[in-house]
């Protein structure tokens, strides 16, 4: 069997901030940039791995979602509880002081985790956590 990731599905709020996130802040490339019905679907990925790509989706666009849903999901993103993504460097301390060098929220500086991975952590502008692992 050959599986591969392909696309995961990240929620932005705010199209232009996901963008400057993902695009300027991270170095990811944009693959797409589509518009619909005054919503807007950007999908980036890393420059080395043309294969792999996060889609940057507006929340709860599934017309199965119901109004109290979209309330839940919007709580959940504003808490920063809604989606996440682990990310890997080889360079963690390098990563992260680009970061930290831009308005991206910090939420926990390099460390050594009890489980056998040094890693940090940033919110992206619609809340979603960001792990970044360094490579060992």
């Amino acid at each position: 069997m050959d599986i591969t990731i392909h696309a995961t599905y990240l929620p932005h709020d705010d199209p232009d901030a996901a963008l400057a996130f993902y695009r300027d802040t991270l170095g990811f490339e944009v693959r797409n940039d589509v518009g619909y019905q005054g919503m807007r679907w950007i999908t980036v990925g890393p420059p080395e791995q043309p294969g792999t790509s996060i889609v940057l989706h507006p929340p709860a666009a599934d017309p199965g979602i119901t109004d109290d849903e979209r309330r839940v999901i919007a709580e959940m993103m504003a808490k920063g509880t809604y989606a996440s993504i682990n990310l890997a460097t080889k360079d963690l301390d390098a990563t992260f002081e680009r970061l930290q060098a831009t308005d991206a929220e910090v939420v926990q500086e390099p460390t050594d985790q009890p489980y056998g991975v040094r890693d940090c952590a940033f919110r992206d502008p619609a809340g979603n956590m960001v792990r970044i692992q360094e490579l060992r």
